[in-house]
């Protein structure tokens, strides 16, 4: 086999499109429902919360109660589902959107750093240091940014869009830093160029050791996460750099309502892109 050009982009090609698959889970098709483990939003059964309670007394034991689901890979593509076991749930798409600004500003020699805000089990952040891994790029740290303890009740007096949530209350989104750690050593990514930021974002954000950006991507759920995290570091995103954002829905959001308000503030003007139906980009002018 000759190391000729096309040989190492068609490796580098290979090599990520297998790490947006085993960190999203599309390639093992993760799609169980783990009884008493990661919980969503809305309305439950009575039989499902009995079914969870016992699931939970069996998690105690080191047991695992699991029930199988069909695969759907569109649902997995847009993100649509929430996978147990992997460490990303933004889905392919999403995926696919941070290789293509990190690849851009790479190409187009836009100066910075990455960085993500709600990290959950790291995957992300992941995908994101391997990239510059794949390219060989030295000179660019990847910040993962979190509480590590789930997301803040909501501020309701400050932030009336916030009013109600309760996405605090869910202990499946609270991944410690350890385990994030954990999950970027099982890739052979955790080195000098990954920096974590712990607590929250109104804490660490504004002081945080970072001179200029290349990519961000905000994944804070909230209006109080989304609007501290862009408000500190959008000023650092270089011209060319990617705003990325999670949880973008639609201006009746909570995370879009803060983005809308911010760049109203601001004369933000770039077109904004939608990618899947939650996630969303714009490119800050040059």
């Amino acid at each position: 086999m000759t190391n000729s050009p096309n040989s190492a982009t068609d490796a580098r090609s290979l090599y990520l499109d297998l790490l947006k698959g085993t960190l999203t889970g599309a390639i093992s098709e993760d799609n169980d429902s783990i009884l008493g483990g990661v919980r969503t939003q809305g309305s439950v059964t009575l039989k499902r919360k009995i079914a969870n309670a016992v699931g939970v007394q069996a998690n105690k034991l080191g047991l695992e109660i699991a029930v199988k689901k069909p695969y759907d890979a569109s649902a997995r593509a847009q993100g649509l589902d929430w996978p147990v076991r992997s460490e990303s749930m933004i889905g392919l798409a999403r995926m696919n959107n941070i290789q293509m600004a990190i690849e851009s500003v790479i190409a187009d020699g836009v100066e910075g750093d990455i960085i993500e805000t709600g990290v959950w089990r790291g995957g992300a952040t992941i995908f994101m240091r391997g990239v510059l891994k794949a390219y060989g790029v030295t000179d660019r740290k990847v910040w993962v940014a979190d509480s590590f303890e789930g997301l803040p009740a909501p501020d309701a007096a400050r932030y009336p869009a916030d009013a109600g949530d309760k996405l605090f209350t869910q202990t499946g989104l609270a991944v410690g830093l350890q385990t994030v750690k954990h999950n970027f050593e099982r890739y052979g990514l955790l080195d000098d160029q990954v920096e974590f930021l712990v607590g929250w974002f109104k804490d660490t954000l504004p002081t945080a050791p970072i001179e200029k950006i290349a990519v961000a991507r905000l994944d804070g759920d909230m209006y109080e996460s989304t609007i501290d995290a862009i408000a500190a570091l959008y000023p650092k995103l270089q011209p060319g750099g990617f705003l990325l954002i999670d949880d973008y829905g639609s201006h009746a959001s909570q995370c879009g309502a803060a983005i809308h308000d911010y760049r109203k503030e601001h004369g933000i003007t770039e077109e904004i892109v939608q990618i899947d139906p939650f996630g969303a980009y714009w490119r800050k002018s040059l």
